[in-house]
């Protein structure tokens, strides 16, 4: 991903000095008919140039991804703006993409007087042209896209970064927190995880379906918010008090409120390791889901 993203920065430079498609094509037709032969040459640029335009639109999944607001309303009961704001990262030391999404307070003077009228509902007279970039508060866009860029780390748990997030912005009150952890995939011929399904996804007799992604979705939420006070010579913030389940030892170590553990398999795949005895050992605590003919059947 990281020479993804490199090439996706030089991709425009790199085109101007590549021929068209219309170009190579006439230039390898050409060739052929002059010399009998395979362009091999021609082939490889025409490579380059469909490679450089698919990673200029920007389609795959780079190193970060900055936040986006998607979701803007008002909560009935504190009356505060509220925005749901995803980004994205990859990180590179557990070889894992993620993906977050937080569900924020803002109880910032001038957002509150700009997006909620008298009746505590959102001002339709704001347009908002969602999705925005960034934060939709400006004055702490820049502040937010830091702070994410420096918290998105797969170490750090999604309760580590919801306190910092209470902690680092006075006027954002965050109410929760989700964390999807894209892996690990497994591939036969191409990954190496784990063993037993390594070599049961061997066996599967086409290739296109000997695979299995699983991601996790990870969640932390606040179940009360303490309120702040200011005094002469020493003042508090409000601060959030978020919920860790430690009734149930794996959410307690992930840090979070509840977690889901997802699996995607072929059907073909799913069957070999069902053959195989392997699939009840494989999905203990996962929500299956087997893609067959175009479908998706969940919970199996």
């Amino acid at each position: 991903l990281l020479e993804l993203e490199n090439d996706r920065r030089q991709a425009e430079s790199r085109l101007a000095n590549i021929p068209q498609a219309g170009e190579l094509r006439e230039e390898m037709a050409d060739f052929i008919l002059r010399h009998k032969e395979f362009p091999e040459a021609l082939q490889k640029s025409m490579a380059e140039r469909l490679y450089l335009e698919d990673v200029r639109s920007e389609q795959t999944f780079g190193p970060f991804t900055l936040a986006q607001t998607a979701k803007v309303s008002v909560n009935p009961k504190t009356f505060r703006p509220y925005y749901l704001v995803h980004w994205a990262c990859f990180d590179g030391s557990a070889n894992l993409p993620l993906i977050y999404m937080v569900t924020v307070e803002d109880s910032s003077e001038s957002m509150v007087r700009q997006l909620v009228d008298a009746n505590g509902k959102l001002n339709e007279r704001v347009d908002i042209p969602l999705p925005v970039d960034g934060l939709l508060n400006p004055e702490l866009a820049h502040r937010f896209d830091d702070f994410t860029e420096k918290n998105s780390a797969y170490t750090l748990s999604p309760a580590t970064i919801a306190v910092n997030l209470d902690k680092d912005f006075e006027p954002l009150r965050p109410k929760q927190l989700r964390r999807v952890v894209l892996g690990p995939f497994y591939s036969a011929g191409i990954t190496d995880n784990n063993s037993t399904v390594t070599e049961v996804l061997a066996k599967v007799r086409r290739p296109e379906n000997a695979w299995l992604l699983t991601w996790t979705i990870q969640e932390i939420f606040s179940k009360s918010e303490k309120p702040g006070r200011k005094g002469l010579f020493s003042s508090e913030k409000t601060t959030q008090e978020f919920f860790i389940n430690t009734d149930d030892l794996e959410a307690a170590r992930q840090g979070v409120s509840s977690y889901e553990n997802h699996a995607l398999i072929p059907h073909e795949a799913y069957q070999a390791l069902y053959a195989a005895g392997e699939a009840q050992k494989i999905f203990s605590g996962y929500k299956v889901h087997i893609l067959s003919n175009g479908q998706v059947i969940s919970d199996v």
